[in-house]
């Protein structure tokens, strides 16, 4: 979820293979963490057959002893492995597959080391490792929970992200998804800052960059063939956001486009680390993205670096923090530290490279830094409520307010965000006719290593 650059003054919420360049030096996961296996739900008979005789292992309806037998041996075999099982779509709470609370790692990559004086893992730092246990296993835990949940989630929605099918559907399969996997629904006071949607589903179209998401009672988009789909959400867990994204265009024409923007965003995560200069980062994301061109209805375009929006950090319950990564050269001083947070990713467009508010309404965020003093309506205040009892500052939708039942709310909105109390982000856009393509990971950097932990087989 990109945020905006400094000279706008504000700031709004917001890839395929990993990159050769970057060495996983991960362990192999499970089955069920890498990806979605059909399962039985949760208090499912597994002797049910309806549906499931024409697509799964053995063939059930055998009448023989031996194919029981076989069947029976098979059942204790998976007794025995003690790992649970995803549904299509993705239903299953991680906490009823992942007993012991221990998530798959991201993918961990060692600090490059350019000069042996500026290695980053010291002996010193090795005795202290077990101490510091790497930003401690609460955090470790809650960011890999998030970040599995948000690997499944996005792998069913790239099976249906597919021409005919609507936005709203896409919004409902990733905002219920994750709040099953997260063990949250959001309904009660406060569920919703335990875990679940670190900010709105952005389902972005063509010439639009970000910020868009589909609104009660508004006009139903569907997907077509020569569409460029991003699809930008993010999963937290007590405050822990992982923020990450991708992009779907059916039509291969737009190949190179996407493989300018993922090329790009890799580019980051491998210059990301422990005292690295976001202004050289910055640079290097700009020279591999622009050297990328695309051909489109007989005219060779060359893929532009979006220039007003911009990677970010991330704080707890705040999806942006201080710190920005541009996607062009940029001039700043502010280098990347120890336990920092980051976002990287990358927008490419075939436009101009500059984005400007279109009409409508993304979301709404809470101002903590703004006093709710003066309020004049009562409706101002009650809604004022609602949203610190169960967003607090997690950026929000129209549709999360009508879900927990909210009506009549649009004066007292209007009221708090004339008061600066709440701020609300419109959609970004790009030249009509562009398209721009983007790609997102959430990267931990640790003590002695940096963890992208939204990375999956995906991209």
């Amino acid at each position: 979820m990109g945020s905006k650059t400094p000279d706008e003054h504000q700031q709004g919420p917001s890839g395929s293979s990993t990159s050769d360049a970057i060495a996983n030096v991960n362990p192999p996961r499970p089955a069920a963490a890498t990806g979605l296996v059909s399962g039985v739900l949760e208090g499912q008979d597994e002797d049910d057959s309806d549906g499931a005789d024409d697509h799964v292992g053995h063939d059930l309806k055998a009448n023989n002893s031996k194919t029981k037998k076989k069947r029976k041996n098979n059942k204790k075999k998976k007794k025995v492995a003690g790992t649970g099982q995803q549904t299509v779509p993705p239903r299953v709470a991680l906490a009823n597959i992942f007993h012991d609370n221990k998530y798959p790692e991201g993918e961990i990559v060692e600090y490059a080391v350019r000069d042996d004086n500026l290695r980053r893992t010291t002996s010193a730092e090795l005795r202290h490792q077990d101490a510091i246990k790497n930003m401690d296993d609460d955090f470790l835990s809650d960011y890999r929970k998030a970040a599995e949940a948000h690997r499944q989630v996005r792998q069913y929605v790239q099976t249906i992200a597919k021409p005919g099918v609507t936005m709203s559907r896409l919004a409902d399969e990733v905002e219920e998804g994750v709040r099953a996997l997260v063990g949250h629904q959001g309904l009660e006071t406060g569920d919703a800052l335990k875990a679940g949607m670190g900010f709105p589903t952005g389902l972005c179209l063509n010439n639009v960059g970000a910020h868009w998401t589909p609104n009660p009672g508004g006009k139903e988009v569907v997907l077509q063939y020569n569409d460029v789909l991003k699809v930008d959400f993010g999963v937290h867990v007590n405050g822990r956001i992982v923020d990450s994204a991708f992009t779907v265009a059916t039509n291969p024409v737009y190949d190179n486009l996407l493989n300018a923007v993922k090329a790009a965003t890799n580019t980051g995560l491998k210059e990301a680390g422990i005292d690295a200069r976001i202004d050289q980062i910055s640079g290097d994301i700009q020279e591999v993205m622009e050297s990328y061109e695309v051909e489109l209805n007989g005219k060779t375009i060359p893929v532009k670096a979006v220039q007003n929006i911009t990677g970010h950090n991330i704080l707890r319950y705040k999806i942006h923090g201080d710190k920005q990564v541009p996607f062009v050269k940029t001039e700043t001083d502010q280098r990347m530290e120890e336990g920092d947070i980051f976002a990287i990713e990358t927008f490419g467009t075939t436009g101009n490279g500059y984005l400007t508010d279109d009409t409508g309404i993304y979301g709404y965020g809470r101002n903590k830094h703004v006093r709710p003093t003066g309020l004049q309506y009562a409706s101002a205040k009650s809604l004022l409520k609602t949203i610190d009892e169960n967003f607090g500052t997690l950026v929000f939708s129209r549709r999360y307010l009508e879900r927990l039942g909210v009506k009549n709310y649009h004066l007292g909105m209007k009221s708090l965000i004339a008061s600066g109390v709440v701020e609300d982000y419109a959609p970004l856009v790009d030249i009509p006719g562009s398209y721009i393509a983007q790609f997102e990971h959430t990267v931990l950097l640790r003590p002695n290593c940096k963890e992208v932990v939204s990375r999956g087989d995906d991209y």
